[in-house]
């Protein structure tokens, strides 16, 4: 890896620009699109840290070590971020096989 902040973690062309990007064009498509939006909400929950509730920023995050082992073993670093399409693929993918 560079040291870039930028990382093309995807062939599908990836998420340039970091996590804020990220969230922010999964926001925009979840807007137009409610079924979308449902399923990302629900990966997000089924991914949140035990006790969230109790803990500073008290947020449904998922623990850092844990996404970061999920980064690393999707796409070989750490510090790789998902492209768009990744997320929405992963998110439909987890709907229908929880929920056939």
């Amino acid at each position: 890896m560079n040291g870039s902040s930028e990382v093309t973690t995807s062939a599908h062309g990836g998420t340039r620009g970091g996590w804020t990007s990220l969230c922010a064009a999964l926001t925009m498509r979840a807007l137009v699109r409610p079924r979308l939006a449902i399923d990302l909400l629900a990966t997000v929950w089924a991914f949140r840290a035990r006790g969230w509730y109790r803990r500073f920023p008290f947020l449904p995050l998922p623990p850092g070590a844990y996404v970061r082992w999920r980064l690393y073993t999707a796409y070989g670093s750490e510090s790789a971020v998902p492209s768009v399409e990744d997320v929405i693929r992963f998110a439909r993918w987890r709907r229908e096989v929880i929920r056939p």
